[in-house]
């Protein structure tokens, strides 16, 4: 039997968003980031990251300025952001199964033993991602980053001696 090529995975347009939206908000506020610096630290291609920002811009998640003091600026709604926001507004909602979507009536609910356990991992994803914040991420990022220049620093001075 041949598989259908229909994995439940988010697109590397919205991996790409998070990483952006992690990298924004570890930036002091109101300093701005150029749109090389963000591919190179979200391994994103320019002309796909470019998109990519253009949507968070449209979502009101950051904000850009062309010009000498241009670039990309995360909001203080981007900051406070779960990460489902920024998934949604990349791929607009995400559903496990087409039977979720709202709006649509499934006419095999009623009969559909499988019904209540995709409307389970459904709800079981949706708070997962609620509850995940860009500016909680971000401060894991910093708190990693210190955490291994210290290690660096320390390796340093054991070398030395």
């Amino acid at each position: 039997m041949k598989k259908a090529n229909s994995s439940m995975q988010l697109t590397r347009a919205a991996d790409y968003a998070v990483r952006v939206m992690v990298h924004l908000a570890t930036l002091p506020p109101q300093e701005r980031a150029l749109l090389p610096t963000l591919a190179e630290a979200t391994g994103a291609p320019l002309s796909f990251l470019s998109k990519v920002l253009q949507a968070l811009t449209r979502a009101r998640l950051i904000t850009s300025r062309r010009g000498q003091a241009g670039g990309f600026e995360i909001l203080p709604r981007g900051r406070q952001a779960s990460m489902l926001e920024v998934i949604e507004a990349i791929d607009g909602q995400i559903y496990l199964n087409v039977c979720l979507m709202s709006g649509r009536v499934c006419s095999k609910k009623m009969t559909c033993p499988a019904h209540p356990v995709w409307v389970e991992a459904q709800q079981a994803m949706m708070a997962v991602l609620s509850k995940a914040r860009i500016t909680d991420m971000a401060q894991e990022t910093q708190e990693t980053k210190t955490h291994t220049s210290e290690a660096a620093v320390q390796v340093t001075q054991l070398r030395v001696l």
